[in-house]
């Protein structure tokens, strides 16, 4: 099942290719939604916007200026910045101040009739009043007489409208037909807005202000644009196939390849290299798989050198035991003492070496017991250093402990035990001519150091990293050691692991070793 869904998924080249394809054809979803959907929407807010600010600055000219030459001449110059008419009257609808900047204005075809009925329904409206019209049609844009006359509905009072025994209004069918306004509003097709404003001035008098902002038809615009982006859209839709074609081959290029050789690793070939170097997080990725794949390979071969090495501690004593046993079976008088104890002695041999193995497996496992106690160390050296007397007596070796006082610790002391006698093993087997061992408790601060020293042949200092490991050999010759089984400074290592304890070795070519540890003691 996994494999089948490995299968159905797109390679790291094909999603990147997808995902900019994507990211165009998006902007371009937006581009057309923002040009053409909301194109008639946005030019219209922006002329609101534009006639907002042609209104503040012009009601700022009203109240400010009062030479009517200058006032004039800022009028102008602000109808034609926003490009928009302008008509500024009194309250008969007599023009006082007047530009015309666009074709098919519609303020400057009304009456003083249709002034003052605008000019109401702005009073009405508080003050203020637009009128959007779309071509000056019938239906379009509100008649002065529906405004004036019967049907009526506004509430403003009768004697502020136009009398209706005023000469110049009395009939109203014929001031409809002779009205500037409706007489050429049907001829025309405009579109735009109208803003009516009262300004009161601190006399008491009052000024109508019309202005006029057309709205340019968008239709053929947008039928331009249409065209214009279709060509845009299939050009940039081929370009970002090309482009996103070469950033994703680019882009998964470094890690197909490091793939590739992952797979190779997998396979167990350790001769590996990974040469990602086209990005920053590629090349970290390349040069830490380098460094796996030269520690798997050093795992492999030390691997190969444990296996060896095991079999060849545990080949030894058992041909030992089997000869012997041989001879004392099969030669009469043979059956001696002696020949008894190398048994033994193999034996036992061969028992410790296979309780190493345990041991190390279970403390690099994590399922080794850890029975921390307070006890005497300086005690339990000492019981050590007894295990050794048999040896020191036939050899010929001397083991010296230097140490001041009886020093307690809050440790495993099996395990501490182990160390030990692990660390002095070694350095029996590592002995130089004069066949001394010296152990050194030293008490400095909060923690006390052991110290197990040798003057054998030293260790390279490049070397000095290995030797924690398992059945390392500095001269690379495996020879069968004097004491121990080989794993005994690979098991020093977890156990002082297993403790949180600073552990080491320092080492000098011709001179010796010292190997140490240290723990907190108990004050």
């Amino acid at each position: 099942m996994k494999s089948n869904k490995a299968k159905k998924k797109l390679s790291i080249k094909w999603k990147i290719f997808g995902y900019l394809i994507g990211f165009i054809v998006m902007l371009l979803v937006i581009l057309w939604i923002f040009q053409i959907v909301y194109l008639d929407v946005f030019y219209k807010h922006i002329k609101t916007m534009e006639l907002d600010a042609a209104s503040n600055e012009i009601f700022t000219e009203l109240e400010g200026t009062a030479d009517s030459d200058d006032l004039a001449q800022s009028l102008v110059d602000i109808a034609q910045s926003y490009n928009i008419c302008l008509l500024i009257t009194d309250e008969d609808g007599q023009w006082l101040y007047s530009c015309e900047s666009t074709m098919g204005c519609i303020i400057h075809r009304l009456t003083p009739f249709d002034i003052q009925a605008f000019a109401l329904l702005a009073a009405e409206n508080g003050g203020s009043l637009d009128l959007e019209f779309q071509g000056i049609k019938e239906t379009s844009f509100p008649d002065a007489f529906d405004i004036w006359g019967e049907e009526s509905d506004s509430d403003m009072p009768l004697d502020n409208k136009i009398p209706e025994n005023d000469p110049n209004y009395q009939n109203n069918t014929d001031n409809k037909q002779n009205s500037g306004f409706f007489r050429k509003r049907a001829n025309d097709d405009v579109e735009g807005v109208v803003r009516v404003a009262i300004v009161e001035e601190e006399s008491g008098e009052e000024y109508y202000v019309f202005i006029n902002s057309i709205l340019t038809p968008v239709d053929a615009t947008v039928q331009t644009l249409k065209v214009q982006l279709l060509y845009i859209s299939i050009i940039l839709i081929i370009l970002a196939i090309f482009i996103a074609l070469l950033i994703s081959r680019r882009v998964s290029k470094s890690i197909i390849k490091v793939n590739e050789s992952a797979l190779e690793l997998a396979k167990g070939n350790y001769d590996v290299s990974f040469e990602g170097k086209d990005y920053k997080e590629i090349e970290q990725l390349s040069d830490t798989l380098n460094k796996a794949a030269e520690e798997l390979s050093k795992t492999e071969k030390l691997q190969r050198e444990l296996i060896s090495n095991v079999s060849h501690d545990l080949r030894t004593p058992l041909t030992m035991i089997i000869g012997y046993s041989e001879v004392m079976r099969d030669i009469p008088g043979e059956n001696k003492p002696e020949n008894v104890q190398v048994i033994i002695d193999e034996a036992k041999r061969l028992s410790g070496l296979v309780n190493d193995i345990l041991d190390i497996s279970k403390l690099q496992a994590g399922v080794s017991e850890f029975k921390p106690t307070v006890y005497d160390l300086t005690e339990s050296i000492e019981k050590v250093i007894d295990r050794y007397s048999k040896l020191i007596a036939q050899k010929g070796y001397e083991i010296v402990f230097e140490f001041d006082r009886h020093i307690f610790v809050n440790a495993d002391e099996f395990k501490i035990y182990q160390v030990v006698y692990n660390l002095i093993n070694n350095a029996i087997n590592y002995i130089g001519e004069d066949k001394k061992v010296v152990v050194r408790q030293i008490v400095k601060d909060e923690v006390v150091r052991i110290e197990v020293s040798d003057k054998g042949a030293g260790i390279p200092p490049e070397k000095l990293e290995h030797v924690w490991q398992r059945y390392y050999k500095v001269d690379k010759e495996h020879k069968r050691s004097v004491m121990g089984t080989g794993l005994g400074l690979s098991i020093v290592e977890n156990i002082m692991k297993l403790h949180h304890a600073d552990y080491g070795v320092e080492s000098e070519l011709g001179v010796g070793s010292t190997f140490w540890f240290e723990l907190r003691y108990e004050k």
